[in-house]
């Protein structure tokens, strides 16, 4: 069960936004195995001034368009489904709403099955003791 944050600067139409949320989400179930109904995502947008990044970075020109996506997820993949999930989404984001695929920034904080509460206060993937 990955927990998708999607950030980027305020200002664009809800068809865009709604766009990069299905196109991460498509990633997850075409690459890490995610169950379609498998869905948690929020969405952050700044204004301008609060939306702070090097435009040049590790040599990838990046435009106001950026968008920075968070992925917590157990970490049970290896790096090749890391390596497919990246070039999935950005190749998803460029079809849908067009985003240049140096304008989108993926960073996945991995945890542990015992890290994950679905809710009445248990451990979900644990067995109960």
């Amino acid at each position: 069960m990955p927990l998708v944050r999607i950030s980027l600067i305020k200002g664009k139409p809800a068809a865009h936004i709604r766009a990069i949320a299905d196109g991460v989400h498509l990633a997850l179930v075409d690459t890490f195995g995610v169950p379609a109904a498998d869905r948690f995502q929020l969405i952050d947008q700044h204004e301008r001034d609060a939306f702070l990044y090097d435009a040049d970075y590790l040599g990838v020109h990046r435009t106001e368009d950026l968008v920075m996506i968070t992925i917590l997820a157990s970490n049970w993949r290896d790096t090749a489904q890391k390596q497919a999930l990246y070039r999935a989404i950005a190749e998803n984001l460029a079809r849908a709403p067009g985003l240049r695929p140096e304008d989108v920034m993926v960073a996945l904080a991995p945890n542990q099955r015992d890290d994950w509460s679905f809710g009445n206060g248990l451990a979900s993937y644990v067995s109960p003791t």
